[in-house]
């Protein structure tokens, strides 16, 4: 199974918020770990937090992870201005479908944003919802093997 991606990017700031915006995007789904957060860290760098808060400006944001460590949730809840949803078990669309209707707004609306393919991705791409692909935001800073292990995830992407 190949997974294709709306976009690619390599990191956060490399997204075109405005275009999404003139897309008619309203919603960022964002994944938590490695996307917008360093993994299991419960703190954003200076610039992703700043990123955040200034899209909360233009669209209503919100952290949809597969994360189930509560004490871990509550530490992100703590440092966030917006919505964290964890337990997502994506790529099932359930979660972020009921969300999505909670707010009172259509998969059309909304943009998932994440660095997993089998995950953020292809849940998106189940729920008929414009998907980015980033990078690790610590890339940099990865082990080897997690690494390696993206590199094979990444052979599932068509670009």
């Amino acid at each position: 199974m190949l997974i294709k991606p709306d976009f690619i990017v390599d990191k956060l700031e490399d997204i075109d918020f405005g275009k999404l915006k003139s897309m008619g995007k309203t919603v960022l789904l964002f994944d938590l770990d490695s996307t917008i957060m360093p993994s299991k860290s419960g703190a954003y760098l200076p610039e992703t937090k700043i990123l955040l808060d200034n899209l909360q400006k233009d669209f209503t944001v919100t952290i949809l992870s597969n994360n189930s460590n509560q004490k871990y949730i509550e530490k992100v809840r703590s440092v966030s201005n917006f919505k964290v949803i964890s337990r997502a078990k994506k790529p099932d669309t359930k979660i972020m479908l009921s969300y999505l209707k909670e707010i009172g707004k259509s998969t059309e609306e909304a943009v998932l944003i994440g660095d997993r393919p089998l995950t953020d991705i292809l849940c998106g791409k189940l729920a008929n919802v414009t998907t980015i692909l980033v990078d690790s935001i610590t890339k940099d800073t990865e082990s080897k093997i997690i690494r390696f292990v993206r590199k094979l995830e990444r052979l599932f992407i068509r670009k």
